[in-house]
């Protein structure tokens, strides 16, 4: 909207800020995060009004301190990351800029899939929600119609880390793998999304991480240098991501330990699709797995984890999700998180450091 009227204004004077990405993304950062601290309050407030003291629905074969610290916690809480997120990124993205559409797309259709799972789950109180295959059938449709529109901007290249600007043909192939990777990263991120704080700074890392990755290989120049792949539009993204990660610490603000609302599905499936979205369009897939090599493990863990239990009627794990693997072995909640958070920022730094290495 704000770059809309600098382009009426010809970017003259001070509107000629506006003309950079770079200060729409400190300032996209700045309004979603403080959208999201204003609305906290009387959003969680709500929350708990139409919940009641049901809240979250807590699993009994969980960690029994789970029972007692995070019974009637209000859920749907990502209703405000959203929020923060969309109105942010309205008032700062360029509107002729496609890519930041279709990640809006992805982000809120999502989103939207996660509020059925959790409004199922508050209103039965139960955790199972709406049936798995229901949701990832939904799930792939969006991500189908998203990887479709942005292949037929950026082809069906895979793009392979390491290597100066090589790939895979894939054809429409490349349509079912990004679908792939866009809903299994959001259902990634909604299994890691157990503990207060564990999901919310690692997409925080990661969406920063492909905040520099997008300006990087939007710009033809820094794309060149670095030998990577070069996607006109993509470096518009990073006002995307600089929203998502404002609204992300605006909510990790009333999600800190004691949690005074948790994110749910809503949030957790919208997040994660939107990283997996902004990984397709930088043609940087790979990479997110191991920017995101979090997510990963703690999905790699529930499916080891189902297999050796369904074939040997042994588990590997104490318990599954990883993380709550670590609480059963003794570790306090805020260990498991902040060690966790670090595990985050250590992956980043490896998948920063793909770019250069060609």
């Amino acid at each position: 909207m704000i770059y809309a009227l600098a382009q009426y204004f010809e970017f003259e004077g001070l509107w000629n800020l506006f003309r950079y990405i770079t200060f729409r993304s400190a300032a996209a950062v700045i309004t979603a995060l403080a959208i999201a601290l204003l609305i906290g309050p009387r959003f969680i407030a709500l929350l708990r009004q139409k919940q009641g003291k049901g809240g979250q629905p807590i699993r009994a074969d969980g960690p029994a301190s789970h029972l007692l610290t995070k019974r009637g916690t209000p859920t749907m809480g990502g209703l405000m990351i959203l929020i923060a997120l969309t109105l942010s990124t309205l008032v700062w993205m360029d509107f002729s800029n496609g890519f930041t559409w279709v990640c809006l797309f992805v982000t809120l259709g999502f989103g939207a899939i996660g509020f059925m799972d959790d409004y199922d789950k508050v209103t039965k109180q139960s955790h199972k929600g709406v049936s798995g295959k229901v949701r990832l059938l939904i799930e792939f449709f969006v991500a189908g119609l998203a990887v479709t529109w942005i292949a037929s901007r950026t082809g069906t290249t895979l793009y392979l880390p390491l290597l100066k600007d090589t790939g895979l043909a894939l054809g429409f192939a490349y349509i079912a793998f990004g679908a792939f990777i866009i809903a299994g990263f959001g259902n990634a991120v909604n299994l890691t999304d157990g503990l207060d704080g564990l999901a919310t700074m690692p997409v925080v890392i990661a969406a920063l991480t492909f905040g520099i990755i997008a300006y990087l290989v939007g710009n033809l120049r820094f794309s060149d240098y670095l030998g990577v792949h070069h996607v006109p539009g993509s470096g518009e993204l990073a006002v995307f991501t600089a929203a998502t990660i404002g609204a992300c610490l605006g909510f990790l603000w009333y999600n800190a330990p004691p949690a005074a609302v948790f994110m749910g599905d809503t949030g957790s499936l919208a997040l994660g699709g939107a990283l997996g979205t902004v990984a397709v369009v930088t043609n940087h897939e790979i990479v997110l797995l191991l920017v995101g090599g979090l997510f990963v493990l703690e999905t790699v863990s529930v499916i080891v984890q189902v297999v050796s239990f369904k074939t040997t009627g042994k588990r590997v794990f104490k318990m599954a999700p990883l993380h709550h693997h670590f609480e059963h072995l003794g570790w306090s909640e805020s260990t498991v998180v902040i060690r966790f958070w670090i595990v985050s920022i250590v992956l980043a730094l490896a998948g920063l450091a793909t770019l250069k290495l060609r």
